[in-house]
C-alpha cells in the first residue's frame, strides 16, 4: 500500500477510536427512565404486589393475575404512556384508567367493589408515592365524584372535573415523593385517580387507588373492602429481580397509546402477562421525540412542560437537554469522522490520480 494511503487510514482509525468511546460515554449519561406509584394511599397495582403476585389474598387481586397474569403485579411501578405529554384525558379511553389502555395492566381495571382499599378522612392528609426512577414533574389527584360505583367501569366523567390536589417537584424523603394536600368531603367508598406527567420527557404515570371514607368504614363499603398494604423496601426488593421494568430505556410502544410494554433484554414474550422480548434501545428517544413533535404542533395547553424543556432533572442529575445534547454530540463527531476520513480518501486518490 503506498504511503500516503497507509497515512490515510492511520488518521481514520484514531478518529474512529477515539470517537467511539465519546458516543458510549454520552449514551451512559442517558437519563434514566422514571417510574413509581402511589403507596399512601395505595395503589390497586402496588396493593396487589405486596400480597405477594403468584399467591394474591384477595379475590380482586387474584381476579387481576386471572385477567393479566403475575408481571403485571412484578411491573408495579410501571402503568405509563411514553408520550402523554399532557393529554391523559385524550388519549386513555374511559374502562381503561387504571391500566393506562395499557393491555399488560388490564386486570386492574375490573369494576368490583373490593378491591383492597386505604381508610381514608377528610381534611388535610400526607400522600407518598414511590418514585423508584424519580424526575421533576406534577402530580395531580382526582377524587371520585359523589355516587360513584365501583361496580361499573371506571369513566372519566366519574371523577371530579379538577384535582383536589396539584403539586409540582415535591420533596424526595427516602424514596418516596412526599406531599401533603386536603382531601374533600366524602363518605364510603371511592377512588383517588393520579396522574404524574414528567416535565423533562412526555412520559406519564398513572394510579388508581381504592379509598373507604369514614371512622370504621361505611356499612357494605368497608365490609367488602380488605385492608390495602403497600409494598415494604424488602418486598420491593425481593421482587426486583423478576421485574422486566427497565430504568434505562423503554420497551415496545403499544401502537394505540404508545405506553410502554416493558420488557427484559433477552426475555421472550408472555402472553399472558403482556410482556413483549427484545432489546429496544432506542425506542424511548425515537417515542419521545414523535410525541415532542406532535405536542408542539398540537399546541395543547399543559401544566407539564414537554420534553426539552428548561427543568432539571431531579435525583439523576444533568438538565433535561443533557442527554440530547450529549448524544447529538456524539453523533456530530461520528459523522465527522467520516466525512475526515472521506476527505484524506479522496484527496489521496487525488493525488494517486
Amino acid at each position: 500500500m503506498p504511503a500516503r494511503h497507509q497515512a490515510a487510514a492511520r488518521i481514520a482509525t484514531v478518529v474512529a477510536v477515539g470517537v467511539a468511546p465519546l458516543a458510549l460515554t454520552a449514551l451512559a449519561a442517558a437519563p434514566a427512565v422514571a417510574h413509581g406509584s402511589m403507596t399512601d394511599p395505595v395503589s390497586r397495582v402496588a396493593a396487589c404486589f405486596a400480597e405477594g403476585p403468584e399467591n394474591p389474598k384477595s379475590a380482586a387481586c387474584k381476579a387481576a393475575v386471572a385477567a393479566s397474569g403475575t408481571q403485571a403485579l412484578y411491573d408495579w411501578n410501571g402503568v405509563n404512556i411514553a408520550n402523554a405529554a399532557g393529554k391523559s384525558k385524550q388519549i386513555i379511553p374511559d374502562g381503561k384508567l387504571c391500566s393506562a389502555a395499557n393491555d399488560k395492566y388490564k386486570g386492574l381495571d375490573l369494576a368490583r367493589a373490593d378491591w383492597p382499599a386505604t381508610q381514608l378522612t377528610s381534611g388535610n392528609r400526607t400522600f407518598r408515592y414511590k418514585g423508584t426512577a424519580p424526575h421533576k414533574g406534577s402530580f395531580e389527584l382526582y377524587v371520585t365524584k359523589d355516587g360513584y360505583d365501583p361496580t361499573k367501569p371506571l369513566k372519566w366523567s366519574d371523577l371530579e372535573s379538577k384535582p383536589f390536589l396539584k403539586v409540582t417537584d415535591p420533596k424526595l424523603e427516602n424514596g418516596d415523593y412526599v406531599f401533603n394536600g386536603v382531601v374533600p368531603v366524602k363518605s364510603g367508598r371511592h377512588l383517588i385517580y393520579s396522574i404524574w406527567q414528567r416535565s423533562d420527557s412526555p412520559e406519564a404515570f398513572y394510579t388508581c387507588s381504592d379509598v373507604v371514607f369514614g371512622e370504621g368504614g361505611a356499612g357494605a363499603e368497608a365490609s367488602a373492602a380488605p385492608a390495602a398494604s403497600a409494598p415494604s423496601d424488602e418486598e420491593i426488593a425481593d421482587g426486583a429481580d423478576e421485574s422486566s421494568v427497565e430504568h434505562g430505556g423503554h420497551g415496545d410502544d403499544d401502537p394505540k397509546t404508545q405506553a410502554t410494554v416493558t420488557a427484559a433484554a433477552g426475555t421472550k414474550s408472555d402472553p399472558a402477562s403482556g410482556t413483549d422480548s427484545g432489546d429496544d434501545s432506542g425506542a424511548a428517544a425515537e417515542a419521545e421525540e414523535t410525541a415532542g413533535a406532535a405536542a408542539a404542533s398540537d399546541g395543547s395547553a399543559s401544566d407539564a412542560e414537554p420534553a426539552g424543556g428548561s427543568a432539571d432533572l431531579a435525583e439523576t442529575g444533568g438538565s433535561d437537554s443533557t442527554a440530547y445534547i450529549a448524544v447529538g454530540g456524539a453523533a456530530a463527531l461520528a459523522i465527522g469522522a467520516g466525512a475526515m476520513f472521506a476527505s484524506v480518501r479522496r484527496r489521496a486518490g487525488g493525488v494517486r490520480r
